[in-house]
């Protein structure tokens, strides 16, 4: 899974900081819930891409969305991000297609994309 989201270019440092300091109990149910091999990469503009791989986007999504600790952080993170439109980061992302994969023949990706 790989998606976007924009940063507050104002906000880039701070958020920056609050991921040096991700809280445990966050990273935690984050394993939990099936975010795994997870990253965040920011570009100086603010454009954020994040990857994680997971059994079941569906199921990892609706698992944090239990999570007390889910609805605080996302609460905080809310404010560092542009055109959320009302959503939270873990809902108003924008989803990116996989459309290459070094170890996957072309075949299987679009068996991929007709599964999600």
């Amino acid at each position: 899974m790989c998606f976007q989201l924009q940063v507050r270019p104002d906000r880039i440092e701070e958020y920056k900081e609050r991921h040096r300091q991700v809280w445990p109990e966050m990273q935690q149910a984050l394993r939990e819930t099936g975010w795994h091999n997870y990253s965040l990469f920011l570009r100086e503009d603010g454009l954020l891409i994040g990857y994680f791989e997971t059994p079941s986007l569906p199921d990892a999504v609706a698992g944090m969305a239990a999570r007390e600790v889910n609805a605080r952080w996302q609460a905080e993170m809310a404010a560092f991000f542009e055109d959320l439109d009302g959503a939270t980061p873990d809902t108003g992302f924008l989803r990116l297609e996989e459309v290459f994969h070094l170890d996957e023949p072309a075949t299987m990706m679009d068996e991929k994309r007709t599964d999600s």
